[in-house]
C-alpha cells in the first residue's frame, strides 16, 4: 500500500512541476523531471502486488493524473521544440517562426490532451482518431501554406509530443486501476 501513496506523491511531484513549466516556457529541466516523476510513479504501480486499491489513493491518483495529462503536455510540448529549434537556428524557415502562424497552439494541445485522456479512459479509442481528425481538418488553412516552412512540422511534432503524453497519462491510470 505504501508504493501507491508513493506514486501519488510523485504524481503530484510531476503535476506541480509542470505548472512551473508553464510559467519557464522551453525548461528541458521542468519536463525531464515531469518525465522521471511520472515514469517512477509507473515503475511503483507497476510493481504493486495488490491491485485493488482504496478510494482514498485510487481517486486522488484519476485525479492528479487527469490534470497532469493535460497541463504536463504544455511543458513537454516547448521543451521539445526548444530542441528541435536549438540555439543555432536561424530565424527564418526555422519551426520556432511556424508558431506564429500556428496561434493558440497550447489551448488547442490541453483541450486534445483532455479529449484524448477522457476517451482512453472511458475505453473509447475512436476517441482519439475523432480529436485528431478535428485538429487536423482545424489547422487545414494553416498547413496547406508552402510559402510558410516549418507550418506542418510544428504542428506534427506539436500532435506527437501532446498525444503520447496523454496516452501516457491515461496508461498511468490504467496501471492503478488494474
Amino acid at each position: 500500500m505504501t508504493l501507491a501513496w508513493l506514486s501519488l506523491a510523485l504524481l503530484v511531484t510531476a503535476l506541480v512541476t509542470s505548472l512551473v513549466g508553464w510559467r519557464v516556457r522551453g525548461s528541458r529541466l521542468t519536463a525531464a523531471l515531469v518525465l522521471l516523476a511520472t515514469a517512477a510513479a509507473s515503475a511503483l504501480l507497476w510493481r504493486l502486488e495488490d491491485r485493488t486499491l482504496p478510494e482514498t489513493v485510487t481517486v486522488p491518483l484519476l485525479l492528479v493524473t487527469a490534470v497532469l495529462a493535460v497541463a504536463g503536455g504544455g511543458p513537454l510540448t516547448t521543451a521539445t521544440f526548444a530542441l528541435v529549434d536549438g540555439s543555432g537556428a536561424p530565424a527564418s524557415g526555422s519551426v520556432r517562426r511556424a508558431a506564429d502562424v500556428l496561434r493558440g497552439g497550447a489551448w488547442i494541445g490541453a483541450l486534445e490532451r483532455t479529449s484524448i485522456f477522457v476517451a482512453l479512459l472511458l475505453g473509447w479509442p475512436e476517441g482519439l482518431a475523432l480529436t485528431l481528425a478535428l485538429k487536423g481538418l482545424g489547422r487545414y488553412p494553416e498547413l496547406r501554406h508552402q510559402d510558410r516552412p516549418g507550418i506542418a512540422e510544428r504542428f506534427l511534432i506539436g500532435t506527437f509530443v501532446s498525444v503520447l503524453w496523454a496516452c501516457a497519462c491515461a496508461g498511468v491510470v490504467a496501471l492503478a486501476l488494474a
